[in-house]
């Protein structure tokens, strides 16, 4: 036999595509070509080389075309830098950790800076795990200042997340505002950092929170100077990362497969690594046992140097069993050989997972310093670990076989020892939790507190997931009786909005519990109450809240739930005696000072009431600035967001929406601050569009309302958020004159019968009424705005300038019964004058006038143009102007061309492009726009 070649660069063979498509990714991604590369795909003869010592891992098959090369040939023609996403797909030992080895090497030759992160089968339970590795190290050495100007509003958010900096004790962001924050970040370093590389290897073992954040963000990759690089299992990624199966944009169909070896590739490896003449018998054996694994082929051969065996035909019946002990079984034994204490290190390393500090190793496996460290020896010159400082398995693959080797008694007892370990080495409830999890519930109250902890480190950090399983497992543990109530708490909490019927049982389940504590009774009604509101569940809401009215005696406990019995009451369609939960709202709210925030919520519920009910509108306002008089926050701990957004629309009502708009503004701004961007920010984007509406800026109102309902459909659909945004949506769509889009939406989102129990404004049974009369079908919406009617009324909801219902059942009226229009028409005017705003009065007004005949058609349509010009609804005053202009005209009075020409430039301003078209074609030819 020759003499072994010992190389100090290795050949990558059979991956000449997928490093063509890592060289032409970098050059989209940095503008240049790679400096003293071969490029590969010249064939088998010109193999392309990769750094010093890298491992051949993975191939594809002899002559395999680029099939799997993921940027265009066109991209990047512009010249300016490109990203991308890049992604390797292929079975474990089949090289995708040394083609990300090589997408790191060449990076970094072209001046780009590289994040990189790995998934661990261990870590995949930690939150945020790879997202740590990722961007924790570009901050860990930066003071508290430097931070906070780095992240700056979104310290508070996604600090705690990456490890930066401890959560506040405010509300946790929402998983879709982290998500933001995290989006930010990596944009931020992106274009700071340009190009900028990524580099992600077994995604398939990345903890949930990280790998959903990056599978979102992986479509903006090619809009940034940022490339991609990741590498999965395919049979083992989780659904919520599908997004890496099919890549986006120019990215292509799919990722690039990876494919063993082919027997002649393993034969060049055999001689290459043990030096020439080997024979071509010892060659194939090689390739048929390890079926061209990479990994396994290297393994191999590294084992065949190590017990000098010729590589020849005699020696070839001896490699089926050296390859035997690279994995499975074979491994164990060979372990099992080096003695117990360093099997006992190995199993500690396997049950700590990725990055183990020898020394904690040591304390897992309760072995002494010395012992440790030659444990440490023989494992790493049986190539099972390497590293010094830090111990890494060689491969995932031997990992996961060490770690299934463990007896099961035996894994328990190691990971509850690691949990021990890790909380004395100062790593906190979060590290040790994750051993936890993997431990037998035995009654340890030290066991529920320190799941308990972790849950809450987690949930601020934005991981309700995490902290729910958390919660679970103690409550399996299980905590003291008198624990209990607080942990299930504790639990439905972190379920809230994510999941509430699992929510709703956990909180009956804790007042089921003896509860020795008021504070933690009350906070337990009070989740209960809001999840079951938020579920659509209104009555039970108000129903759990009743109950403990009756039993509590403290009267500033008793105020606070009474407070929150007359908000779901008054957002129940179906509440049965409204009238009288107004006169008690109204006599309560009437002798409270607004001297603190409970006081001031039941205000702001007479406000709202007041405005439902058409109350004189000056009534309502001097109860909304009661209500805000003191603060009125949209974002206060263990609070709602809604009497503030009830409090605020209150003004735009009343025709104050300058008014409206500050407050919201305030409001949208505590909401982006606490991180709340998904159910909140789309209920602040959406009803803010209302208010735009109102105003009669249509464009706008469109724009707010669209990103409301791309907020709410990220929630989900048939939610509150949903019903709102898309009521709003189709009432702009009417309003712009695009009927054809609003009944297309309206079928697209499922915006019709059955309507939510919940109200909604503006009442979805109400815009739906107005979309069936403007595409013409007068009879079904007659029947739609009665059933409307009936249903208010019954309540005492009678303000039109809140839901005009009988304006528009008046204009489906006049087709067949125009009597019944004209006087429906006259209870909606006599309804809006005791409002008494110039809006709701105009708006009454105009609609008589269309269901009105002779000369009281023109004072009545006058009259609206006087009222609404002292409104800020402009939309209102140009459908005003250019009825009134029409009518004029009809008669042929000279002043009809003015007031036409006013609507049509009215309506062009607004956005309502039915309206100026319909008014442009009856101005005269030198007044109409070109």
């Amino acid at each position: 036999m020759g003499q072994a070649v010992v190389r100090d660069r290795r050949t990558l063979f059979e991956r000449e595509s997928q490093l063509a498509a890592i060289d032409e990714a970098l050059t989209e991604l940095t503008g240049s070509h790679p400096p003293g590369e071969t490029l590969p795909g010249a064939g088998p003869g010109q193999p392309a080389t990769a750094s010093p010592g890298a491992v051949p891992h993975g191939a594809a098959p002899a002559g395999a075309t680029s099939s799997g090369a993921v940027l265009s040939p066109t991209a990047g023609s512009s010249g300016r830098p490109r990203g991308g996403l890049l992604v390797f797909a292929g079975r474990g030992g089949v090289g995708k950790t040394t083609l990300l080895g090589e997408v790191r090497r060449r990076a970094v030759g072209r001046g780009c800076a590289v994040l990189s992160a790995r998934g661990g089968d261990q870590e995949q339970r930690v939150a945020f795990h790879v997202a740590r590795q990722l961007l924790q190290p570009r901050f860990a050495a930066s003071t508290e200042a430097d931070l906070r100007a780095a992240l700056g509003s979104w310290y508070d958010i996604v600090g705690p997340a990456l490890g930066l900096c401890a959560p506040n004790d405010g509300a946790p962001p929402d998983q879709q505002g982290l998500r933001d924050g995290l989006d930010w970040v990596l944009t931020q370093l992106a274009v700071r950092s340009a190009p900028l590389v990524l580099v992600l290897d077994d995604a398939h073992w990345a903890d949930p929170e990280s790998l959903s954040w990056l599978a979102g963000f992986a479509p903006r990759a090619e809009e940034l100077p940022l490339l991609m690089a990741v590498a999965y299992r395919p049979e083992e990624l989780p659904a919520h990362a599908e997004a890496f199966r099919s890549l986006p944009g120019r990215a292509g169909s799919r990722p690039i497969g990876l494919e063993p070896l082919s027997q002649a590739a393993v034969s060049r490896l055999v001689r290459e690594t043990l030096g020439t003449p080997a024979d071509t018998a010892f060659c194939q054996e090689c390739w048929a046992v390890t079926a061209g694994n990479p990994f396994e082929t290297v393994e191999l051969l590294a084992k065949v140097r190590d017990r000098g065996l010729a590589p020849t035909e005699s020696g070839a019946p001896l490699l089926r069993d050296l390859a035997a002990a690279i994995k499975g079984s074979g491994l164990v034994a060979r372990l099992e050989c080096l003695g117990t204490s360093t099997v006992r290190f190995a199993w500690a390393c396997a049950v700590l997972g990725t990055e183990i500090p020898p020394a904690l190793a040591a304390a897992v496996a309760g072995l002494g310093h010395e012992e440790a460290a030659d444990a440490a020896d023989a494992l790493r010159d049986a190539r099972i670990l390497t590293g010094v400082g830090t111990l890494e398995f060689v491969h995932p693959l031997i990992a996961t076989a060490v770690y299934r080797a463990i007896p099961a008694g035996v894994r328990v007892a190691l990971h509850g020892q690691a949990a021990w370990c890790v909380t004395d080495a100062g790593q906190g409830p979060s590290a040790a939790a994750r051993h936890l999890l993997e431990t037998h519930p035995e009654g340890d109250p030290w066991v529920v507190r320190q799941l308990r902890a972790a849950a809450r480190e987690t949930l601020r950090a934005g991981a309700p997931d995490t902290a729910r399983a958390h919660l679970a497992r103690a409550l399996r543990e299980p905590p003291p009786a008198h624990e209990r109530a607080a942990v299930l708490h504790e639990l439905g909490s972190a379920s809230l909005l994510t999941e509430p019927a699992t929510t709703v049982n956990h909180l009956r389940a804790a007042l089921d519990e003896p509860i020795t504590d008021p504070a933690l009774r009350r906070h337990i009604v009070y989740r209960l109450s809001q999840v079951l509101a938020h579920s659509d569940r209104l009555a039970e809401a108000s129903d759990t809240l009743a109950r403990e009215i009756r039993v509590t005696q403290d009267p500033k406990d008793r105020l606070r739930l009474l407070s929150e019995q007359f908000m779901w009451d008054a957002f129940r369609a179906d509440e049965p005696d409204h009238p009288a939960r107004s006169r008690r709202l109204a006599r309560l709210a009437d002798r409270l000072t607004g001297r603190d925030l409970t006081e001031r919520y039941v205000i702001g519920l007479r406000t709202w009431d007041a405005i439902q009910r058409g109350e004189p509108a000056h009534v309502a306002l001097q109860h909304a600035e009661r209500a805000l008089d003191g603060g009125l926050g949209w974002a206060e701990p263990d609070r709602l967001f809604e009497v503030p957004v009830l409090v605020a629309l209150a003004f735009t009502y009343a025709d104050r929406p300058d008014r409206t708009e500050e407050l919201f503004a305030a409001g949208i701004a505590d909401f982006e601050k606490q991180g709340w961007r998904g159910a909140h920010l789309s209920f602040g984007y959406t009803l803010l569009g209302y208010v735009r509406l109102r105003r009669g800026r249509l464009a706008e109102a469109e724009d707010l309302v669209r990103a409301g309902l791309r907020l709410a459909e990220r929630v989900g659909p048939g939610t509150p958020a949903h019903w709102y945004a898309v009521g709003i949506l189709i009432e702009t769509l009417l309003a712009r004159g695009r009927v054809a889009e609003a009944t297309r939406t309206a079928a697209d989102h499922a915006f019709a019968a059955p309507f939510p129990a919940a109200v909604v404004f503006p009442d979805a049974q109400t815009v739906h009424g107005e979309l069936l009369l403007a595409r013409g079908l007068t009879g079904q919406a007659a029947a739609e705005l009665a059933s409307v009617g009936r249903r208010l009324d019954r309540r005492g909801i009678r303000n039109p300038a809140w839901c005009p219902w009988q304006l528009h059942l008046a204009r489906a009226q006049a087709h067949d019964a125009p009597e019944l229009a004209h006087a429906t028409a006259r209870e909606a005017l006599t309804r809006a004058r005791h409002f008494g705003t110039p809006s709701a009065i105009g708006q009454a007004l105009r609609t008589a006038a269309e269901v009105t005949t002779g000369a009281t058609r023109v004072d009545y349509l006058k009259e609206a143009v006087h009222h609404l010009e002292q409104s800020s609804a402009t939309y209102e005053l140009a459908c005003a102007l250019v009825a009134l202009g029409t009518e004029l005209r009809r008669k042929g009075e000279t002043e009809a061309a003015d007031y036409l020409e006013r609507g049509h430039d009215m309506a062009r301003r607004c956005g309502a492009d039915g309206l100026a078209e319909a008014s442009g074609m009856l101005l005269p030819t030198s007044g109409r726009a070109t």
